[in-house]
């Protein structure tokens, strides 16, 4: 199975993205997290990506678009099926990706979108910490560590990330408004598109996306 989540940053997708591979044993790729590893690397590329990520910027659709491609296109082909986390943000990510995933043979199943307001994504991005070391995610409200600043699983040290302050979340979600949500209306009119309401806590959207999977099974190859 192929499929995409869509929503806003702060929406849960990385925490429904894990659901979904506990659950179906499929990869999960998160174009975040490829972005942190070619930053982390120093190279050219990693600093350009640094600086666009800082001020709350997408990042040029050719470039994301060429590091997903070499996954789907690559090693997760020989997987039961993966989840993209991230990508694509922009109607033109979309197409690009109909593009590559068609040329061989191996289109989207369906794409799951999460919807949640702006107050919910404020609340839990300005109040989440993440590893130094491990990048395990914590929150100072919802997911305090058991020691200040320390992470409970390997003793790292847990900062907040650049782009998890109030301005630039705000700058973030007015560029989800205007370059991310018309790729709703692309997938919706395909007819791949199914909404959760991310407003709720973890627990209640994992049970609805559960329930959702074993309810339709069109996915299944």
């Amino acid at each position: 199975m192929r499929m995409v989540l869509l929503g806003p940053p702060g929406a849960g997708k990385g925490s429904l993205a894990a659901v979904i591979k506990e659950n179906l044993g499929i990869e999960h790729l998160s174009s975040g997290d490829m972005l942190r590893d070619e930053m982390k690397r120093g190279s050219k590329l990693g600093l350009e990506l640094k600086s666009l990520i800082e001020k709350g910027a997408l990042v040029p659709d050719e470039t994301i678009t060429k590091l997903v491609e070499q996954k789907v296109t690559g090693e997760l082909r020989k997987a039961k099926g993966y989840v993209l986390d991230g990508f694509p943000r922009t109607t033109q990510q979309a197409q690009d990706l109909d593009i590559v995933l068609e040329s061989i043979g191996e289109p989207l199943n369906f794409v799951l979108c999460l919807e949640a307001s702006l107050t919910t994504i404020l609340d839990r991005l300005t109040t989440r910490r993440i590893c130094r070391q491990c990048g395990a995610l914590f929150n100072t409200k919802y997911k305090k560590p058991l020691k200040l600043d320390v992470c409970d699983l390997c003793g790292g040290e847990l900062y907040q990330r650049s782009d998890d302050i109030e301005d630039t979340i705000r700058k973030r979600m007015q560029v989800y408004e205007t370059s991310t949500k018309p790729i709703i209306e692309y997938y919706e009119i395909q007819g791949k598109l199914k909404r959760i309401n991310a407003d709720r806590d973890t627990e209640h959207v994992r049970n609805d996306l559960i329930k959702m999977l074993n309810e339709d099974k069109s996915y299944k190859d």
